[in-house]
């Protein structure tokens, strides 16, 4: 059974060593979801929300979460990115917006941290800019879908 890498021999929380593992490109990609109601997701659609361009707003908060996730999540090396990109799916059908974010680097560890902060922090930048209309929307499946590079190579989710 694998181990968990953050903890030494004495069962203390540090930060895993990454100064001999080899650089490489790296790549994640994450997904997550936001459920609203049927009118809040014409008020993005239209563009007519109070604040502006919800979903431009929210891409641009991703890419800034990306970039400050070592400073949020204790332990995480703080790493150059070298791509971030943001794509949002809305299911009008289902009132949701989907939004999938692939990181990229090349250097000694994985970018699935960044890919992850970087889904949450759209999704709630969407909560943010339209609770003032709808408190009761639902961020729902935050995952990791995807992780190529590193020694463990490629890991797909399956379905």
């Amino acid at each position: 059974m694998k181990q968990f890498t953050h903890f030494d021999g004495d069962g203390q929380a540090h930060m895993v060593d990454v100064g001999e593992k080899a650089e490489t490109r790296r790549i994640a990609k994450a997904v997550g979801s936001i459920h609203m109601q049927p009118e809040t997701l014409q008020l993005i659609i239209s563009g007519n929300a109070k604040k502006g361009d919800v979903l431009g707003i929210a891409r641009i908060a991703a890419i800034q979460g990306s970039k400050r996730t070592s400073e949020l999540i204790p332990l995480c090396h703080p790493i150059s990115l070298t791509r971030v990109s943001v794509e949002f799916e809305i299911d009008q059908e289902k009132s949701t917006i989907h939004c999938t974010v692939t990181a990229e680097t090349v250097g000694r560890t994985g970018v699935e941290m960044e890919a992850l902060t970087a889904t949450s922090v759209a999704l709630l930048t969407i909560y943010d800019m339209c609770k003032a209309v709808d408190r009761g929307m639902v961020l729902s499946d935050i995952r990791l879908l995807e992780k190529q590079g590193g020694k463990s190579g490629h890991w797909k989710m399956e379905k």
